[in-house]
């Protein structure tokens, strides 16, 4: 029988010293735990010393540790080749290649090295628990503990039994997470899990953006902006590597785990073919280390007319009024316009509702969605002219917010994006990946997402979530976009 508790006097192992076992050992030690780092590889094992060396040395020159402190953490790790020295530790946590058969063989040594007590966990981002397992003598200690990259810094770890894990293994190790400063999100052995699958349309309709013809940088720069993302899909997936990307994107696709969200694209397989991985070979969506170049901006008018009409009922617009209203613009609510549209200089604007401008008579342009608009700086704007853009960027222009010019195209980029993020999300619910609140905490911990799609889908309500998929499904003509069930139910 497992211990029911991990204690800060207990050892812990971990196994591979690369990036993310030295980050797990990092955090282990400061926690007040005695680690010891196994690898193969001296040179490894060196390499993973004289970083978390330099580590601590940054942090102290920072103010974030005494040296006293750094010196009492790194102290407590230890580094071999030996994985005997193992016999004493009380969680194990592998972190080797992601290789289905080297961590099966792994586990099949470690269940004869530690005690039969002894937590096993594997910090795979894509295998399943399930198919480890048989490596693992006594497997109801055994489940998946996947970190994010870099460790000390990202909060979430998804917790993962396997289908033998004894609960009070998912929960201590739950509370061994949270002492240890995380955020513990438990998930079904799927593949992917939470933030890998649930993430999947993020990058996906960005390529698809850029496949119908809008720049990367117009992408990115709305996505950050009036998606508030902290980074843009395409940067992101550079940042990552296309390949690291594109093979997580496919592991999911192979497994079939959502195949009404996602499709591999075209656009990011030319990358990796072509060698072209993003940061790391200086080539991906954009070049390295030059600058990603700014989109261009909608030139202004010369003024506009006041007072702004703006429609008696306003919802997903009703911030853009208040920004009118503190930056002291005159405002007056008229009858005689649909809900969520305003009217300046004679044209009509309304909020993108996932119809195309040209299906909406009446209509002279249309906002893509802006998640805060009092956070963002740039606006995604399809206009039927140049005009129409030009007096929305006078309009913007005290409000320090710049217009970024889209094609007519049903969702535009932001909506678009954030709707398949909620429909990835609720379908993972319908398939009892995991609990709402648990998939919304992944992708603001493990994604660093600004809020949980669910969340926001909750926020702008599902009636209007569910009318919006409808109305992108019907003008594409493709069922990706179909609305989950969720979004018809109260609750």
């Amino acid at each position: 029988m497992t211990r029911a508790q991990i204690s800060t006097f207990d050892p812990v192992a971990v196994f591979g010293a690369g990036a993310m076992g030295s980050g797990i050992a990092q955090v282990a030690a400061q926690a007040g735990h005695r680690v010891m780092v196994f690898d193969t590889s001296e040179e490894t094992l060196v390499r993973s010393r004289d970083h978390l060396g330099s580590t601590f040395d940054k942090l102290v020159s920072r103010g974030k540790r005494t040296r006293a402190d750094a010196q009492s953490v790194l102290a407590r790790i230890t580094w071999s080749t030996d994985l005997q020295q193992a016999a004493e530790a009380r969680l194990v946590i592998e972190a080797i290649v992601e290789n289905a058969e080297a961590k099966r063989g792994l586990f099949a040594r470690l269940s004869e090295i530690v005690a039969s007590d002894a937590i096993l966990a594997s910090n795979t981002s894509s295998l399943s628990i399930d198919d480890l397992s048989p490596g693992v003598s006594e497997a109801t200690r055994f489940l998946g503990l996947h970190f994010f990259n870099p460790v000390p810094l990202m909060k979430l770890v998804e917790v993962v039994p396997g289908s033998h894990t004894a609960p009070q293994v998912v929960d201590s190790c739950c509370e061994l997470m949270k002492q240890w400063g995380k955020v513990a999100a438990v998930v079904r052995d799927v593949p992917g899990f939470i933030v890998n699958r649930v993430a999947r349309p993020y990058y996906a309709e960005a390529f698809r953006a850029w496949d119908e013809g809008i720049t990367p940088h117009k992408i990115d720069s709305l996505l950050e902006s009036a998606g508030n993302f902290r980074m843009g899909p395409l940067t992101l997936a550079d940042f990552i590597g296309q390949d690291i990307n594109f093979n997580a994107a496919r592991n999911v696709a192979d497994a079939g785990a959502d195949k009404k969200r996602f499709r591999l694209q075209v656009k990011q397989e030319e990358l990796v073919l072509g060698g072209n991985l993003g940061r790391k070979t200086g080539q991906g969506v954009f070049t390295y280390p030059a600058e990603r170049p700014e989109p261009d901006f909608a030139e202004a008018a010369n003024e506009i007319s006041t007072p702004i009409q703006v429609a008696k009922r306003l919802r997903i617009l009703e911030p853009l009024r208040k920004a009118l209203e503190r930056a002291e613009i005159s405002l007056v609510a008229t009858d005689d316009l649909a809900d969520d549209s305003i009217r300046v200089n004679g044209f009509v604007v309304a909020a993108s509702d996932g119809r195309k401008l040209a299906s909406r008579d009446g209509v002279d342009a249309i906002f893509d969605h802006t998640r805060d608009w009092d956070a963002a700086r740039l606006i995604g704007v399809t206009a039927r002219n140049p005009e129409v853009a030009g007096v929305l960027a006078a309009l913007l222009a005290p409000l320090e917010k710049r217009v970024i010019m889209l094609p007519d195209r049903p969702g535009q980029v932001v909506l678009r994006t954030l709707a398949q993020l909620a429909n990835s999300a609720a379908d993972a619910v319908e398939d009892d990946v995991a609990s709402a609140a648990d998939i919304d905490k992944a992708m603001r911990y493990g994604a660093n997402h600004p809020e949980g799609p669910l969340e926001w889908a909750e926020r702008v309500g599902r009636e209007w979530l569910r009318d919006v998929l409808q109305n992108i499904t019907s003008a594409e003509a493709d069922a990706l976009y179909t609305p989950s069930p969720r979004w018809s139910r109260a609750n």
